[in-house]
């Protein structure tokens, strides 16, 4: 019965400043788009202060890479001068498995993502990577903050997509 009791999960509270973040991630989310990107932002927040930004640059780089969380973790590492960044991940879209294991990596505390990603993420939707007792660090995790939002600048930026390649093909 205690070894039960141990394993059990206990959320933690929202922060009350998780919106607040989220806002700045979606900034980085509508620079991205202006790019002509995916739509992809995220914030690294330490004691209350962004120490990275980043925004999705893959096509812009053409780094396969250059996802937001990546940029942010890169840019928060280096003003912080270590790799151990600790802090909150905010992102605009659910991590792929390659930025939820860059969180484990630089022992990043607590995630905060708005939209799921149904096709490549990696915290509840294809795979569970941060899932606790899997690794030597654990990650708490919030979804769905300003989900609607984020969700609705993917969609219209992949409509946008769409009708550009139908216009295309029609020529």
């Amino acid at each position: 019965m205690a070894g039960r009791l141990s394993r059990r999960r206990t959320r933690r509270p929202p922060e009350p400043e998780d919106e607040r973040w989220m806002r700045e991630a979606l900034k980085q989310a509508r620079r991205a788009a202006a790019e002509g990107e995916v739509p992809v932002g995220a914030v690294l927040v330490v004691e209350g202060k962004v120490v990275g930004r980043g925004r999705n640059r893959r096509e812009t780089r053409q780094d396969p890479l250059a996802h937001a969380e990546i940029e942010a973790l890169r840019q928060a590492s280096r003003k912080l001068g270590t790799w151990r960044v600790a802090g909150t991940m905010y992102s605009t879209l659910e991590p792929c498995p390659m930025c939820a294991g860059a969180l484990l990596q630089a022992r990043v505390e607590r995630l905060v993502y708005a939209a799921r990603d149904p096709k490549a993420g990696a915290i509840r939707s294809v795979v569970r990577l941060l899932k606790r007792g899997r690794f030597n660090h654990t990650v708490a995790v919030r979804a769905g903050v300003l989900a609607e939002e984020a969700g609705e600048m993917l969609a219209a930026f992949f409509k946008g997509l769409r009708v550009r390649g139908a216009r295309g093909r029609e020529g």
